[in-house]
């Protein structure tokens, strides 16, 4: 970490700030023990900055930081973060499979720090601040290969990715004043993100300005058509077998209809038989919102864009691998960009995808 996280340390003690209450204690213990969620351990620099981007992630029930890699048994950071173990600053995410998958935790991961850094990530240098994803099972192990391969093949990056892919050995929670440390201290927080070159770094490798702000519903009445009006803003459904990208085939990117904002790409497009467009996973997770919908009198996940805030369909867990997953999406609530035209509406960004 860094020095002055040091100097704060005694005080936020004093304060008393670290301590949880009884009940949130209980939740985070039920939720560790609960057969509900699975658990990715990740590691990426500071555990400060790994844990914040998963904390309001749809599906994600719990994220801890702590101590992961090493043999010695109870760590503290100043252990850790002396160089004097073999652990690295990790977080541990609980998160429910039916909502959100492995692979897109995966991928929200790969979008937070440098892979390609051997020595740690921005200010925090040394092996305790290295990049690594500790699976759990066969599955997280070929999940995890399989991205880091599709990472390393997109040409995102000159250089090659070190990030280590490494059995679970064990995860030790750190002291509580690293908890949701972002809330804890946010001035400083957001200073050493800033200062440390990682949101810099994010910004030129990942982000793009391609969300536009959604306009209000009379506007949306003049611009989009009767169908793709009652879908995204009246949450319909349109008939299967009779819309217009159920058995599109071309190589391109699905964005919202309303926003613009990138959602789909044909490369996790799949033939599900249901009659509308199915994909195994969004581009970017940050993009779309997960909402329990219980209008039918059962129980669903709809997904909704998250600047145009579109409804867009809903997801189940009845897809294929690696995700498991299947949106299912409405052609209304979509725009396709096709690869050869990508450049020229402004999403060159994207052409990653399909290297």
């Amino acid at each position: 970490m860094k020095k002055i996280a040091l100097v704060l340390i005694p005080l936020i003690i004093f304060l008393g700030c670290s301590k949880m209450n009884s009940s949130e204690m209980k939740n985070e213990e039920e939720i560790i023990n609960s057969d509900k969620y699975s658990v990715a351990t990740l590691a990426g620099g500071c555990f400060w900055c790994i844990e914040t981007p998963f904390e309001n992630l749809d599906g994600v029930a719990a994220v801890i930081s702590g101590y992961s890699g090493g043999t010695e048994e109870n760590p503290t950071y100043q252990q850790v973060s002396s160089g004097k173990t073999k652990h690295v600053e990790s977080v541990q995410v609980y998160f429910d499979p039916d909502i959100v998958s492995y692979t897109e935790i995966l991928d929200l991961y790969w979008k937070q720090f440098d892979p390609t850094d051997e020595g740690g990530s921005f200010y925090d240098r040394g092996y305790q601040y290295s990049s690594a994803i500790f699976y759990h099972d066969n599955y997280q192990k070929e999940i995890a290969e399989a991205s880091k391969t599709e990472l390393e093949k997109s040409g995102m990056f000159s250089k090659n990715i070190v990030t280590r892919v490494e059995e679970f050995k064990n995860f030790y929670k750190a002291e509580e004043y690293h908890q949701d440390y972002y809330l804890k201290e946010p001035t400083h927080y957001k200073k050493y993100r800033e200062g440390s070159g990682r949101d810099a770094f994010i910004a030129s490798v990942w982000e793009s300005d391609k969300a536009r702000t959604s306009k209000n519903k009379a506007d949306l009445k003049e611009k989009l058509t009767e169908l793709q009006y009652y879908v995204t803003q009246e949450n319909g459904t349109e008939r299967a077998f009779q819309n217009e990208y159920w058995d599109n085939n071309e190589k391109g990117i699905y964005v919202d209809v309303v926003s613009g904002e990138v959602l789909f790409s044909s490369t996790d497009k799949f033939k599900s038989g249901t009659g509308w467009p199915s994909f195994t996973k969004p581009v970017d997770i940050r993009n779309v919102k997960k909402v329990v919908d219980d209008s039918m009198g059962m129980a669903r996940v709809e997904v909704r864009s998250k600047s145009g805030d579109s409804h867009l369909g809903h997801v189940f867990n009845d897809g294929p691998q690696p995700t498991n997953l299947r949106y299912c999406v409405n052609s209304a609530s979509l725009k396709f960009i096709k690869y050869d035209e990508l450049k020229e509406n402004g999403y060159e960004d994207y052409v990653y995808l399909f290297n």
